[in-house]
Order: C-alpha cells, then sequence, then structure tokens
C-alpha cells in the first residue's frame, strides 16, 4: 500500500473520527445549556438541526450526478432513504426520552453495548469475519470486549480523586440514578436507542452500496429526519411559541448541532462507513467517554478520578487491539489478492488463450 492510500484508509478515518468525537461531547455540553436555560423542545431542536444540515447539502445532489454515476431516484430508493431517516430520528427521539427518565450517565453506561451490537450484526450481514482461530478475528472480540469494560468502570466506578482543580467548574458527571427518575422505564428507552444505533450503521452500509454518493446521501437523510421531526414535532409542539427561536444560546445550539452535527459528522460517519465498516466506526464510542472526562477536566475544571484513570487506560488498550486486528486483517487479504495474481495459474490463463488464438 502507497503512503497516500495508507493515509486515506488509516490515518485519515482516526484522525476524522477521534476529531468528531470531540466535537460530539462539546455540541452535547451546549445543547444541555440550550436545554435548561432557554427550555427548548428536543423535538423543536431535532427539526430545526436537521433543516439547516439539509440546507447546507442542498447543491450536493447536483453535483454528484455530474460527478460521478449514480442510479436515479427511484421510489425504491426514496422508500429506502425514509426508512433511514426513520431509524435515525426514533433513536435520537428514544434516547431524549430515556434521559429524562433516568439521567445522562446511564445514556453513556448503555451507548457502551453499540460496538457489541454493531459487531453481532455485521457478523450476521457478513461485513465482519469472524475466524476464531485468527489472531485478528480473536483481537477484535478482545478489544470490543476491553472497551466496553472499560467505559462502565468510568461511568459507574468513581474511585478516589487524583488530580484536583482548584476552581469551580459545571461537571460532565451526574449521579446514575437522579430523584423522581425511573431507571427502569429510561433504561428501556435507551436501550431502544443503541440497539438502533447500530442497525442504522448497517442500513447506511447498505444505502451506500446502492447510491454510491457520500453527500447526496446524507442530504436525503437529513431532509427526511428534518421533515419526520417536524410532523411529529408538530403535534407533540402544539404552541407555536414553541417554536419560535431567539438570538440566544437556543440558536447558537441549533446552528453548531445543524452545521458541525448532522452535516459534518454524519457526512464524516458516511464516509468512514464506506472505508472502514461499522465496527470500526462503533469502536469509537466508548473512546468519546475518555475524550469527555479528559475534556472536562481541561476545559471544565472537573476533579479526575482513579475510575477515569483507569476505565480510559482500558479503553485505550481494547480500542488499540481492535484496531491491530483491523490492520492484520486488512493485510492478510492483500497479501492473498497479491498472491492470486501472482499465482501460476493466473499467469498460465493467458497465456494458454493466446496460443489458442493463434492456433485459430
Amino acid at each position: 500500500m502507497t503512503s497516500r492510500g495508507y493515509c486515506y484508509k488509516d490515518v485519515l478515518p482516526f484522525t476524522t473520527l477521534v476529531t468528531m468525537e470531540c466535537v460530539n461531547v462539546g455540541l452535547n455540553t451546549l445543547f444541555k445549556a440550550a436545554t435548561v436555560k432557554e427550555f427548548i423542545s428536543y423535538h423543536v431542536f431535532v427539526a430545526y438541526a436537521y433543516a439547516v444540515a439539509a440546507l447546507l447539502l442542498l447543491p450536493s445532489p447536483f453535483f454528484s450526478h455530474r460527478s460521478r454515476v449514480v442510479p436515479p431516484l427511484n421510489f425504491s430508493i426514496i422508500c429506502k432513504f425514509c426508512l433511514l431517516g426513520l431509524i435515525g430520528y426514533t433513536s435520537q427521539i428514544t434516547g431524549f426520552i430515556g434521559i429524562n427518565y433516568s439521567s445522562p450517565t446511564l445514556s453513556s453506561a448503555i451507548s457502551n453495548l453499540v460496538p457489541a451490537f454493531t459487531f453481532i450484526l455485521a457478523i450476521i450481514f457478513r461485513m465482519e469475519k469472524l475466524a476464531l482461530r485468527s489472531s485478528s478475528s480473536r483481537a477484535k472480540i478482545i478489544g470490543t470486549i476491553l472497551s466496553i469494560s472499560g467505559a462502565f468502570v468510568v461511568v459507574l466506578y468513581k474511585g478516589p480523586p487524583v488530580i484536583v482543580t482548584s476552581f469551580p467548574s459545571i461537571s460532565l458527571r451526574q449521579p446514575l440514578r437522579s430523584p423522581g427518575s425511573n431507571w427502569v422505564i429510561g433504561g428501556l428507552f435507551l436501550a431502544t436507542q443503541y440497539i438502533l444505533v447500530p442497525v442504522w450503521y448497517i442500513g447506511l452500509v447498505q444505502m451506500m452500496k446502492e447510491y454510491p454518493a457520500e453527500l447526496s446521501v446524507v442530504f436525503f437523510y437529513n431532509l427526511c429526519v428534518s421533515i419526520l421531526a417536524a410532523i411529529v414535532g408538530l403535534i407533540a409542539e402544539p404552541n407555536l411559541n414553541a417554536w419560535r427561536i431567539r438570538l440566544n444560546i437556543a440558536l447558537l445550539s441549533i446552528l453548531c448541532s445543524g452545521i458541525f452535527g448532522s452535516c459534518l459528522n454524519i457526512a464524516v460517519h458516511t464516509w468512514a462507513l464506506r472505508v472502514k465498516g461499522p465496527v470500526y466506526v462503533a469502536m469509537f464510542k466508548p473512546l468519546c467517554i475518555a475524550i469527555a472526562v479528559a475534556m472536562g477536566v481541561m476545559f471544565l475544571g472537573d476533579t479526575l478520578y482513579l475510575g477515569s484513570v483507569i476505565g480510559a487506560t482500558i479503553i485505550s488498550i481494547g480500542f488499540y487491539t481492535v484496531m491491530w486486528g483491523k490492520a492484520k486483517e486488512e493485510m492478510d487479504d492483500d497479501n492473498i489478492e497479491i498472491g492470486n495474481l501472482e499465482s501460476p495459474s493466473a499467469q498460465k490463463t493467458p497465456l494458454l488463450q493466446s496460443y489458442k488464438n493463434r492456433g485459430e
């Protein structure tokens, strides 16, 4: 593999996905501030944020049809876009409802199951190879388990403080079960969300095979979600005053979420899903908890606890174990392809064919 190919297939996906997880932590913090200070409805928030992303990506279908060969928009493809939008929208709404019934910490804990669900679905749909005798497959399994375990350690185990900051902060940590919460109902909604996320990953990969234009897929997805969110939102929030957004943190949160979340983040994930596959992308989910802890200590003045250090270390070991397994699997596939090209049978066939043609 050339240096350019290595950068495109390995360095760039890793760098962009880590960057997007950092951006997501900031967007989540901004969304929490907007909902607490301005009491904006999440139905309204989702509708506006996805509408902003759809407007930004509006020219993409025209450029896609000019630059590459894509199939025409028939009824079947439109229905698949709508189904993909329905899955994504349902995932987000169930997540918001689950957090309202429980807490963000429980949401973070259950989100760590996304790599496991994605790995199982990818094997079922034959997007991932599983051979227990292969060291790459064993590395992916062990790494996935380690990453999930480390994320649970960060969320559920506090431990003694390691670094105590001297200035007040807004902590990213919240109790697992806040007063008046319904943990069982919240957990069911959150489990539904994080079962739908791997289904969305798999569906997006299949959609990219049928309609190979990343930005166009992201545009139609955002358009479907914004329309669906507007319909549901008007039923859930019939008061038009709830849809009026003033020049405050709510507007800033909507614009940032639309530009960096619904537009850029989904576009990067769509591209990474096509290049590296769903399991690779899902492995960054536990990593975001370690990123949130690090950003909380550096920028918000959170206290660093021993549980966070231990959990982040386990997450890192598991994450890089999976990365090693994926890299070795790709290297083995490349060696097999090179071996097939250099095999005697592959070289004899054209020669035999040429002699046959000369005889004729």
